[in-house]
């Protein structure tokens, strides 16, 4: 059995509820990225070398040579855009820093509104959904999409407090303005919303006597104050003359690994068996009498368990499309569970306690990793000590022959090269429509883009993309200045003839071609 709106319950406030502890719990959700100087997310650093082109393309004769940026109205803009208003304010690292780490406690804060709008009061479950924010996609550095999903959170809990209230028309209007600007941040986000919000207020119109059918009319009608941003990415898809490609439909085995590894991160094992406590909680519900779901959370979990589903693994050529969805769908579902009637303080303040250290665990675990990431990242970039201003690198990035279950955090570690040295790296994405950024050195050949940093060891399948050594015998040393080798394992000495080895670190080592 599933319950519908909140409703003011007479039992006294439980310690979970506290006002400290939801505070305690943002503020918690900020400690994993305290240490590192430059979060080590996977897509990040690459990202950051395109937020170094936005900000200084126009006065920067070294990015002039080999990067354009022109603005436009896409549904991908959400960092770009605080980049441009902070990074000359307080320089373009700590920006990025800033904003990345503002994003977990205002998704948790989202989390918490939307659970206290729902049920009246927060749920001791409330703990296990916590940590869903440094999920597979945050931790793969989707930062436009994480953000605009932090953003989508926030604007659900107004979209239920206004319903509360009775304020529907100042909902519809205030959710015009809103709606743009969490798609501008990314589509995603928006799109979420209007899935979350239809679905809530197709509850609420039923609870109100309605049929199902008829109020999903009304929640229709309603959601459809977000409808503005159609035309905006309807302008942007139809100004695009190659759009990407659109493929990946209904590949189950990938749903159920984007399922498994909604935590992914370093440790499988640990990563795993987090994620396997989410349908334990759920069952656990499920089977108890004093326990049900609020149909209104209940309901959205389910429709984005839908979108999942649907949703291909790329669209328009941007990947993991599905993937990104299925943190926020787990932690949609478990903030649904609630008291059937009173509230158990018995069984809820067991249920806080294992929430709350399943909550400090998991975060200190995600800490801990991104320490390590970090200071492996920090010392690799040492090399760019090495690097002059405007060199053009081409940096090779090694991966083993099949899927590792670490994240593989410097994939995108040449993009500081932009960031630090105004230079050429081989690691940007140039996919129109995607991004803002546009390509303008035409001596790079097969080394203009991702993915041409990643390489193979000797021996991998041919489909899994080319070797170190052919690599190197591809790379057209009359066109470039540099070759940083990163985590690639042997190679053929003789392919680094005649480069000058100018700086060794970790597993990493940095090359002066044409000495």
């Amino acid at each position: 059995m599933v319950t519908g709106q909140a409703t003011v319950s007479a039992d006294p406030p439980a310690w979970w509820e506290a006002r400290w502890l939801a505070v305690a719990l943002i503020i918690l959700s900020v400690v994993p990225l305290l240490y590192p100087p430059i979060p080590p997310l996977v897509d990040l650093l690459g990202h950051m070398g395109r937020y170094r082109v936005e900000l200084d393309v126009a006065h920067s004769p070294s990015l002039q040579q080999y990067y354009a940026f022109h603005w436009a109205a896409i549904g991908n803009l959400g960092v770009d855009l605080l980049i441009k208003l902070l990074g000359p304010l307080i320089g373009l690292e700590p920006a990025v820093k800033l904003i990345v780490i503002t994003i977990p406690p205002l998704t948790v804060a989202g989390f918490l509104w939307v659970a206290r709008e729902v049920h009246g009061r927060l749920p001791p479950t409330v703990f296990f959904a916590v940590p869903f924010v440094y999920g597979h996609p945050f931790l793969y550095g989707f930062v436009n999409f994480s953000l605009s999903m932090a953003f989508a959170f926030l604007a659900f809990g107004l979209w239920l407090h206004l319903a509360r209230l009775g304020r529907t028309r100042l909902r519809a209007a205030l959710f015009v303005p809103i709606s743009v600007i969490i798609f501008f941040c990314h589509t995603y986000g928006w799109g979420a919303l209007g899935l979350m919000c239809f679905s809530a207020e197709a509850v609420r119109q039923h609870d109100r006597g309605g049929s199902w059918p008829k109020a999903a009319g009304h929640a229709a009608l309603h959601a459809s104050t977000m409808a503005l941003p159609v035309l905006f990415m309807l302008a942007w898809r139809g100004g695009t003359r190659h759009p990407g490609a659109t493929y990946g439909w209904f590949d189950w085995s990938s749903k159920l690994l984007w399922l498994m590894a909604a935590f992914r991160d370093r440790w499988q094992r640990i990563d795993i068996a987090s994620v396997a406590i989410a349908p334990v909680l759920l069952v656990f519900a499920l089977g108890n009498a004093k326990l049900t779901f609020s149909r209104n959370l209940a309901f959205s979990g389910l429709v984005l368990l839908a979108a999942f589903i649907l949703l291909p693994w790329t669209v328009f050529g941007s990947g993991y499309a599905d993937m990104r969805v299925v943190p926020y769908m787990i932690a949609v579902l478990l903030l649904a569970i609630r008291f059937r009637d009173r509230v158990d303080y018995r069984l809820g303040s067991v249920l806080a306690a294992l929430g709350l250290l399943f909550c400090v665990g998991r975060l200190g675990t995600t800490a801990l990793s991104l320490k390590i990431a970090s200071d492996d990242q920090q010392a690799k970039l040492a090399a760019l000590d090495h690097v002059p201003e405007g060199a053009r690198v081409i940096s090779l990035v090694g991966y083993s022959c099949g899927e590792t279950w670490a994240l593989a955090r410097n994939s995108h570690l040449g993009g500081m090269v932009i960031v630090r040295r105004n230079g050429f790296s081989n690691d940007q994405w140039t996919i129109e429509g995607a991004n803002l950024m546009g390509l303008r050195y035409q001596g790079a050949g097969v080394f203009s883009a991702d993915p041409s940093q990643f390489v193979r060891r000797p021996g991998c399948p041919v489909r899994s993309g080319w070797t170190t050594d052919r690599a190197l015998a591809a790379i057209p040393r009359d066109r470039f200045d540099y070759v940083w080798l990163i985590d690639v394992g042997q190679y053929d000495q003789k392919l680094v003839a005649g480069m000058q080895p100018v700086w060794r670190g970790p597993t990493s080592i940095l090359y002066r071609l044409n000495p």
